[in-house]
């Protein structure tokens, strides 16, 4: 039986309707008897007021709250006071719909499919990410500052083309829609690693449409990654760059992230050496370090998010203590200093 780090229960507060939907849910929380639930409000004002006065471990909140409140509700807890929040979202109903994504962009920290009937691997699952979740430090408001990194190994060859491989995972939407929206005119394709369910990728596709500066698309086998436009990894896939420039899709290895970091950014290493640009955001573990460590050896520049601008700072921290960084930079200076290095490789 797994408990929190003190020796408690974990508190989780569930917002949702009252029913029979909410009572199952209720239920498969508490089967393996370490999470209690302290409490189940219903509506956005409620839900604000007693996470301030339970201060829960974890908040639960199913996306259909009435009259339209979901959003609201995770956009004023985590500015009041912040807690790791897991979204659950019936989208056997309406599989294109973007309110998932939309609610990890406002802050929640990760979303789950809501079944219609709990199975004994769905629940376990539930379980599971409301554990590793509430392990996670949530922050109010991003800020930043330089940390150290060597540029020796980063002079790209001149003439190469430039190519942009960017991975993230818990809080990793929110971060995607920072940078985004700041690549107006990029002369370089960017591929795209979130780690995300994969009924969410849809909807983060068309989330990201929305607020990107360039073109977004769901990559596909054998297309040929063109200059100023976005390539997202599909759900249950690894995104790899390939022999001229083309995407390649596969299911091996078998890995605990698939899409994986690492497979994207050894890849983009190999094929385009010193024209590659890493960038590791925000996500827990490890993903991602071993794969910008490899496009630093190959004479590529690496990026990473700062400690204080992420969500979690497992993957960029991992990266740093591999020496796999080239600068650890705050969210929003991601962008202008990924136009900064294509241009450094175009020069």
């Amino acid at each position: 039986m797994s408990r929190a780090a003190n020796g408690r229960a974990l508190r989780a507060l569930v917002v949702d309707v009252p029913g029979a939907q909410r009572s199952g849910l209720v239920d498969v929380l508490h089967d393996d008897g370490d999470i209690v639930v302290v409490g189940q409000p219903d509506n956005a004002t409620d839900a604000i007021e007693q996470v301030a006065q339970t201060r829960p471990d974890v908040v639960i909140l199913d996306l259909h709250l009435p009259g339209s409140q979901s959003q609201h509700t995770i956009e004023q807890i985590m500015a009041r006071t912040p807690t790791p929040i897991l979204i659950l979202s019936g989208r056997l109903d309406d599989r294109q719909s973007p309110s998932a994504v939309q609610a990890l962009v406002a802050g929640a920290l990760e979303a789950l499919p809501r079944p219609r009937q709990w199975t004994p691997e769905r629940a376990a699952e539930l379980r599971r990410t409301i554990r590793l979740i509430s392990t996670v430090h949530v922050i109010r408001h991003p800020r930043g500052g330089l940390a150290k990194g060597s540029k020796k190994n980063a002079t790209p060859r001149s003439g190469d083309q430039p190519v942009v491989a960017i991975a993230a995972s818990t809080g990793g939407p929110s971060a995607l829609a920072t940078i985004l929206s700041g690549l107006a005119g990029l002369q370089a394709p960017v591929l795209v690693v979130q780690h995300l369910h994969a009924d969410f990728v849809d909807g983060l596709v068309e989330w990201m449409s929305r607020v990107s500066a360039l073109p977004v698309e769901t990559a596909s086998a054998h297309q040929i990654a063109r200059a100023g436009r976005i390539y997202l990894a599909p759900g249950g896939t690894h995104l790899r760059f390939g022999a001229n420039r083309r995407l390649e899709l596969a299911e091996l290895p078998v890995s605990v992230h698939r899409p994986s970091a690492d497979e994207l950014f050894k890849s983009v290493a190999e094929s385009a050496g010193s024209a590659a640009i890493g960038v590791l955001l925000t996500g827990m573990g490890e993903d991602g370090a071993q794969g910008l460590l490899a496009i630093r050896r190959h004479g590529g520049l690496t990026l990473a998010q700062d400690e204080a601008s992420s969500a979690v700072f497992g993957m960029p921290k991992a990266a740093e203590r591999l020496g796999a960084v080239t600068e650890m930079l705050p969210l929003g200076k991601l962008a202008a200093a990924i136009h900064r290095a294509v241009r450094q490789v175009q020069t």
